[in-house]
């Protein structure tokens, strides 16, 4: 498996054909984040691969997960009568994630303006943003938590799947259309969440127990603008953009069902894992909501991954993931009885394991096999056969 090639030599081919083509129509993103990426990029020696910045946001992502791991493992840090995360936690994640925000906007300048742009390049930034979809999600989960004033980790769980559509959604169109519509709900999150953090440390977590208006609670704002978005803008968004490809004859896949294959395993991770939680013998998802989360996140970046890898190399998406069989094979012993309770959270941990160690191999040889292709090296401007 060590030197396993993920990349056919027919993706490899339409990796030499691509071009990049995105949209971005956000108003927010427009004129005020594009301009302050403008600026911020110059700060960057020249000399810096625009993927080393990448990979530098997606690890500050990764640390406000862990830190909030420590401070808060199971989600009731911030309820009443609970042991709350400090103060400078707060501060610190909301410093972090507007960095890593900023990062991802920078990177893909830094490119341009070093002359450095490559399909490798953007599979890298996007192939992390999914993974991230994650760390984020679960990281925002802390300011409300579970308890009276909280959300349910099942709600969560069904909010996170919210995220993941949405992000998905945008590949979709693309492996659709062949252009990225960059969705307008990523950057007002962002914003809005790095200073929520920010606030929380002045305010404190009993801010958010109070209603805002009349019995309103805070956490169902949280609740309603995830929804929202995803159902007000992200979703009717792409639905135009696919429509408008439809009636101008640039579809790239002309039967309905080429059309919705990348959404098939996606939709199978979503119901293998919703039946585990609701037929769980030791109700999974109350006992290590965390992991859970973790191992559904990673399972969902995989097969984006893949995706992302056929929209660019304008080939066919796999119908399924290979992650998904051994998620069947434990959702079908749990659901029989074979997997007595006290076994249940084993086989959460190994699963979590083995698709974490899946994912990081995936990702790994298919940054080896195009750096490879194209003669680069990722973390580096320098060639190969300039050494």
């Amino acid at each position: 498996m060590a030197g396993y090639e993920y990349v056919s030599p027919e993706q490899l081919a339409g990796f030499d054909k691509y071009k990049y083509s995105a949209l971005d129509t956000n108003p927010l993103s427009l004129y005020i984040m594009h301009p302050f990426w403008n600026t911020i990029v110059k700060v960057f020696p020249t000399w810096l691969a625009p993927n080393l910045i990448t990979f530098s946001g997606f690890l500050l992502v990764v640390f406000n997960f862990l830190l909030l791991t420590y401070f808060d493992p199971d989600f009731y840090a911030s309820a009443p009568g609970h042991k709350h995360v400090p103060d400078w936690v707060w501060i610190v994640v909301g410093i972090l994630n507007f960095v890593a925000y900023t990062l991802d906007g920078v990177d893909g300048k830094q490119a341009r303006r070093t002359n450095s742009s490559t399909p490798l390049g953007e599979l890298f930034d996007h192939g992390l943003d999914s993974w991230s979809c994650v760390y984020f999600v679960v990281t925002v989960y802390s300011i409300f938590g579970r308890g009276p004033t909280g959300v349910s980790v099942f709600v969560l769980y069904l909010l996170l799947w919210v995220v993941l559509f949405s992000f998905i959604l945008s590949h979709w169109e693309k492996y659709n259309t062949g252009i990225l519509f960059l969705p307008w709900g990523y950057d007002i999150s962002q914003v809005t969440i790095s200073f929520v953090y920010i606030v929380t440390a002045v305010v404190g977590v009993e801010a958010w127990y109070e209603p805002f208006l009349f019995n309103f609670l805070y956490r169902d704002l949280f609740t309603a603008m995830i929804i929202g978005c995803a159902l007000c803008v992200t979703l009717p968004m792409s639905l135009l953009n696919f429509f408008r490809s439809y009636k101008s004859n640039t579809l790239k896949h002309n039967s309905v069902y080429e059309a919705m294959v990348p959404f098939f395993s996606p939709c199978l991770l979503f119901t293998l894992s919703t039946v585990w939680i609701l037929r769980s013998p030791s109700d999974i998802l109350e006992m290590h909501p965390r992991v859970f989360y973790f191992m559904v996140g990673t399972a969902f970046a995989n097969i984006t991954c893949q995706l992302i890898v056929c929209q660019m190399s304008s080939t066919r998406c796999p119908t399924l993931n290979w992650l998904l069989l051994p998620l069947f094979l434990v959702v079908m012993a749990v659901n029989v009885g074979a997997a007595a309770s006290h076994l249940e959270s084993l086989l959460l941990y190994t699963l979590t394991a083995a698709f974490t160690l899946a994912h990081i191999h995936y990702g790994v040889q298919v940054v080896k096999q195009l750096s490879s292709h194209f003669q680069i090296y990722p973390f580096s401007l320098r060639k190969p056969n300039s050494d």
